[in-house]
């Protein structure tokens, strides 16, 4: 899933395997849980119910355009294969960890 942290427009982002609640109304990320704003954040759809930071937790695009505004990623260890020959379609980038999102909006 893309992970991104929306303390601005543009926020730090990750690819990373998440788990889902039996409601899917939260989920679960590198011990963090994340509740849904149902429609309720500005340029994000969940937040950290400890701290109340939002987040835009999404699928992955085959594309990579997943970020709104460029910005950084990182893709989690445990992912990264998957990530670039199951989604990206781009086996040889398997080694590549981190790269910048091109994103929707200039």
């Amino acid at each position: 899933m893309w992970i991104e942290r929306k303390d601005g427009l543009a926020g730090p982002a990750r690819i990373g395997r998440v788990t889902f609640s039996k409601s899917r109304k939260s989920i679960r990320y590198d011990g963090k849980t994340f509740r849904t704003l149902a429609g309720g954040g500005f340029k994000a759809n969940y937040f950290d119910i400890e701290t109340g930071d939002e987040y835009w937790i999404s699928g992955c695009h085959k594309d990579g355009r997943d970020a709104l505004y460029t910005t950084d990623v990182e893709i989690d260890e445990d992912v990264r294969v998957e990530y670039w020959t199951e989604i990206r379609k781009q086996p040889d980038k398997v080694h590549v960890a981190r790269f910048r999102a091109v994103g929707k909006c200039k």
